[in-house]
């Protein structure tokens, strides 16, 4: 349970303190308090979940630099703090105009506590009614809870039992498989402008069997919903269980996925892979998704998985979606069109795809899912749908070569490349690198660098000039195309 930051400063002991809102955060009144702190330690930001209304008396941040008063306030804006409450006077006799500059730039309220008042009162108010409420939300989602057991227990249909959830909660209610197919509704779906979805997992025998929307409209109760879903997914799994239990096929094919996950033993894999569906000895090759809406983004990689490969097999985690593709015979073939119909789809913006290299046979999955996972590693990796074949000099590089050797290797072949970009913002090394990438064609290299060719050519002869010659016909061609690879690392 939560009440807004305005609400808060309106309570007696608070109000109290004569607050200030000091700065102008677009909504920072309606922000929810999930908790309300107090702490003098600069380095509190890990200790805090976000949501809290932290109060300070000042007292160690008046003793530090304004870069540490800056640092404090970025520290507790990313941990996502609903207010930063600040008491002036005698340690602190303002809000310190870094902190505001700080706070202003990364969305988080600071307000002023312009007379002393005890902390602990202030904290007592507002925490003991955060906690009766938080209990009194818990007994509303128990009560949903038993409502839907009841109709379970009569035989109600999957649409009757969200029925009950959402009379309860006044929030519409959507029971979706994992492929994305509607297994039950009642209730108001999100056609409404604004609201939000509040989204649960439903397992069945601990395989992920659906997910529960509850939409919720601008005016709903976030915390009932969030409470009464969570405490209706018992009943939720036993419905399923009765009129549609998983398949052996699909139970399968989730454990493999997290066999994969895991690096289990290969005499695993080997098993549960033809249970599920993939040739023990067929090609296959892994997909790691990384995105904000990784969980959604199952149901239209799936369906475009079953389009374009034999089969798949996919399992979400947290922020990350991970896919495993059997190829057809002609693997090299079945991959490029696994990466050109990725790149097609419609991902959300910062959403980074990489896809492993081919492995031969089911216990290569594990290997080719962890190539995939480092290419996305790699610091200069922009997001999209990338292979993680083409990186594979800087993943061999990174696994086997210390960091000293490889550093030394790149000095000694591109080193003076490397020191005038740093000295001129020049790009040579880039340079160097397409050009080496294109197979030494220079209209190729010119095209993908917006070039015209004779500055492609003014560049080469400067860094011809700064790395002992033109490289071409001499054993010199393959090194220097590594260290250009390996300096970005």
């Amino acid at each position: 349970m939560s009440v807004l930051l305005g609400q808060a400063m309106e309570y007696e002991s608070f109000r109290k303190s004569e607050p200030l809102l000091l700065n102008d955060v677009p909504e920072a009144l309606s922000r929810p308090v999930r908790w309300v702190h107090s702490s003098e330690v600069l380095d509190i930001a890990p200790l805090l979940r976000g949501g809290e209304l932290l109060l300070s008396g000042g007292q160690a941040l008046a003793s530090v630099t304004p870069e540490r008063q800056a640092e404090y306030v970025r520290e507790l804006a990313a941990r996502g703090i609903a207010a930063l409450a600040l008491e002036t006077g005698t340690a602190l006799a303002e809000v310190p105009a870094p902190m505001l500059e700080a706070a202003e730039a990364a969305g988080l309220p600071v307000i002023e506590l312009r007379r002393v008042v005890p902390f602990v009162g202030v904290m007592q108010e507002i925490n003991s009614l955060l906690v009766s409420e938080s209990v009194e939300q818990l007994q509303r989602g128990d009560q949903a809870s038993h409502a839907m057991a009841a109709e379970l227990a009569h035989g109600g249909s999957l649409d009757q039992l969200l029925a009950v959830l959402a009379e309860r909660t006044g929030a519409g209610a959507r029971l979706v498989s994992p492929s994305g197919l509607t297994l039950g509704a009642a209730g108001a779906m999100l056609g409404l402008d604004g609201g939000s979805v509040t989204t649960v997992d439903v397992p069945v025998r601990g395989v992920l069997a659906a997910r529960l929307e509850l939409h919720m409209p601008d005016d709903g109760d976030s915390a009932l919903v969030r409470v009464a879903g969570e405490r209706s997914v018992d009943i939720l799994g036993l419905a399923l269980l009765q009129r549609m239990p998983p398949g052996l096929k699909e139970l399968a094919g989730i454990e493999l996925m997290r066999a994969i996950n895991s690096g289990s033993q290969s005499w695993q894999l080997q098993q549960l892979g033809p249970a599920s569906g993939f040739p023990a000895k067929g090609a296959v090759a892994a997909v790691v998704v990384r995105s904000a809406g990784a969980g959604h983004l199952r149901a239209p990689v799936d369906a475009f998985l079953n389009t374009c490969v034999p089969h798949s097999a996919s399992y979400a985690d947290n922020a990350e979606l991970i896919a495993l593709a059997a190829l057809p015979a002609d693997a090299g073939a079945g991959r490029t069109a696994l990466l050109e119909g990725l790149r097609a789809l419609d991902l959300p913006p910062g959403s980074a795809v990489a896809v492993g290299p081919v492995g031969s046979g089911i216990e290569a999955a594990p290997w080719s899912l962890t190539e995939a996972r480092r290419t996305l590693e790699l610091p200069f990796v922009a997001p999209g749908v990338v292979d993680a074949e083409a990186f594979a000099i800087e993943l061999l590089a990174g696994e086997s070569l210390a960091p000293a050797t490889r550093e030394g290797f790149v000095q000694r072949l591109v080193g003076a490349v490397v020191e005038h970009d740093r000295l001129r913002r020049s790009e040579l090394l880039l340079t160097l690198t397409v050009w080496l990438d294109s197979g030494c064609n220079t209209a190729q290299a010119a095209r993908e660098l917006h070039l015209e060719r004779q500055s492609l050519h003014h560049r080469l002869q400067r860094i011809f000039e700064l790395c002992g010659g033109d490289p071409r016909g001499t054993g010199r061609l393959a090194a220097l195309h590594v260290a250009a690879r390996l300096a970005r690392l």
